[in-house]
């Protein structure tokens, strides 16, 4: 497979947004925990991310006490 192109949409859709509300946390404040800047978590949020790797992943679910497919879902 080849990465998608720059206008391409992945088909993924971040619900970091829904998951910090839902815990009462800022992105300010996961970054601070997850050691990720706040530019690089926002791009995440707004489905402009275009890779993740596996160690962020992993480290937004253990900061959300959350699983990946709580996190990322397919876009409808």
């Amino acid at each position: 497979m080849s990465p998608a192109e720059d206008d391409e949409l992945t088909g993924i859709h971040c619900r970091l947004d829904e998951l910090l509300a839902a815990r009462g946390m800022t992105l300010t404040r996961l970054s601070e925990i997850v050691g990720v800047s706040v530019v690089n978590l926002s791009v995440l949020k707004n489905d402009r991310a275009r890779a993740i790797r596996y160690s962020t992943l992993s480290a937004i679910c253990r900061a959300l006490d959350c699983e990946v497919g709580d996190l990322l879902v397919r876009a409808e």
